[in-house]
């Protein structure tokens, strides 16, 4: 367990600024090749670039990234206001002789406007082992993107829901007033509370599994990125605290979506990430609408991935540091085969749910969407987009829709394909440069809509000119009109 004392954290963030230590300074050190190696868990290059380098940046990743003991008088001018005797009161470090090795992986994390460093639990790099069960995971995958597609509104109250190391608190901290974070892991919350005071923030740090520690609390913003992963139980499979819930298939995820509506605030948002079974032949929106009907509150969900059973057994058996073709990496893999087929799962989703408490009395709404393409980055400002435009389209009726001026996106382009030598275009697309990435074909009247969706003619009234030079049935045509029309105002085509 780290340290948290408030002088040695003080003489830490002095070094860690003036070396400096942040994300540009470490790219410039390893230069982009052994950047990139490290990126895909090859250390060799880095190794190579900051061996026998003195200048602070190269000293710190050889000791909190690759792992490698360095020698005390080098851990000492680093390190010129904590030393290396401080590292180890801080428990950063621990003693090899002549050298220190790192107790910890501590590395600069930052977005666009924001800098700031992250302890966490050496990575299997470092450590050239497989993880502890009760390992604690640094930035990963799972967690940028949960950073990248969260709504960033100005909130009184945020809950950083399983908060592992701090990262999504640390987000939070850009944009709320007081933030809650929870974990089950003593280990965890142990990071937690040096995080915050190496960054000079003040959590309400709380222990307790998924929402048992804020029982009758609401939220303007919750953000989570739990112990999703589907594992197999009663095979003796390693429990990897940061990514095992301890539940059968995906009840985890499917608790969360039900319950969390409870404790968000009327116009209130929560962001979190997760896996679903796909059974058999069913479409997977079968199962997850299930849940998303039951949440009680508006829900949103973008299904960005799908896995066979093989492909999630292979990614998640070498997650946690086993390598192909072992024993255990074998057993493992056997084990998440036999699980699945007793269930008849065909096939695992990763997506994003984004749910919403309704400020109004109405019916929430439901919308499962399939896009697995390239998006936006980060999606925070579109998710949000998308929320309120899903909001307004529940909150009017279809004259609202035909009786407002819309203006197609500034990121909207529409495209005609033609064959050679023809004059007619074959096939007409819009297409959407920012978001979702969103494309649809168009025929000759949603293209010619589109075409003067500049703001000045209601819906209604660009319609009614459009049927009559293409001497359409006016009424057929909006009828026809309509549900694109929702569709390209949720997916902020027009606005």
């Amino acid at each position: 367990m780290l340290s948290s004392d408030p002088a040695l954290i003080a003489a830490l963030r002095a070094d860690l600024s003036a070396a400096p230590f942040t994300v540009e300074r470490t790219a410039a050190v390893l230069g982009p090749v052994a950047a990139g190696a490290l990126a895909r868990e090859q250390v060799l290059p880095a190794e190579r670039a900051t061996r026998d380098n003195p200048d602070p940046a190269a000293v710190l990743i050889r000791l909190f990234t690759l792992g490698d003991p360095v020698d005390r008088a080098t851990v000492d001018a680093a390190l010129p206001a904590l030393g290396g005797a401080g590292a180890l009161a801080l428990g950063l470090v621990r003693d090899a002789g002549d050298a220190l090795i790192a107790t910890c992986d501590l590395r600069p994390y930052g977005d666009q406007e924001h800098a700031w460093w992250l302890a966490s639990d050496l990575s299997e790099l470092a450590t050239r082992a497989p993880l502890s069960e009760d390992h604690v995971l640094g930035v990963g995958g799972a967690s940028t993107t949960l950073a990248s597609w969260t709504p960033r509104p100005r909130v009184g109250r945020a809950l950083d829901l399983g908060t592992g190391c701090g990262v999504q608190a640390l987000h939070l901290s850009t944009h709320a007033e007081h933030i809650v974070a929870t974990d089950i892991s003593d280990r965890a919350l142990s990071y937690v509370r040096f995080n915050a005071a190496l960054n000079g923030q003040e959590w309400d740090i709380r222990h307790g599994s998924m929402l048992e520690p804020v029982a009758g609390e609401r939220f303007s913003l919750i953000v989570s990125n739990p112990p999703f992963v589907i594992t197999p139980r009663d095979h003796g499979m390693p429990t990897y605290e940061y990514r095992d819930g301890g539940q059968q298939g995906d009840a985890v995820v499917a608790d969360l979506v039900t319950r969390l509506g409870e404790h968000l605030e009327p116009g209130g948002i929560a962001q979190i990430l997760g896996n679903w079974e796909i059974v058999g032949a069913a479409p997977w929106q079968d199962r997850v609408g299930a849940w998303a009907r039951a949440a009680g509150v508006d829900v949103w969900v973008v299904q960005r991935e799908i896995q066979d059973p093989a492909q999630y057994a292979e990614t998640w058996a070498r997650d946690g540091g086993h390598q192909s073709g072992t024993t255990d990496f074998n057993q493992m893999y056997a084990a998440w085969l036999d699980d699945f087929a007793a269930r008849d799962v065909t096939g695992i989703g990763f997506g994003i749910i984004t749910m919403h408490r309704p400020e109004s009395d109405r019916e929430p709404f439901v919308d499962l969407l399939d896009a697995r393409g390239p998006v936006a980055a980060p999606m925070g400002p579109a998710v949000l987009a998308g929320i309120q435009a899903r909001v307004w389209l529940a909150e009017h009726d279809d004259d609202a829709i035909l009786d407002t001026s819309w203006s197609a996106a500034a990121d909207v382009t529409v495209a005609q394909h033609f064959r050679a030598g023809s004059s007619d275009p074959e096939v007409i697309e819009v297409a959407q440069g920012g978001g979702l990435g969103y494309r649809e074909s168009l025929d000759t009247a949603s293209a010619a809509y589109l075409s003067v969706a500049d703001g000045d003619l209601t819906a209604r009234a660009a319609l009614a000119a459009i049927s009559g030079l293409l001497e359409l049935d006016q009424d057929e045509l909006v009828e026809a009109m309509l549900p694109r029309l929702r569709r390209w105002i949720a997916a902020a085509i027009l606005r």
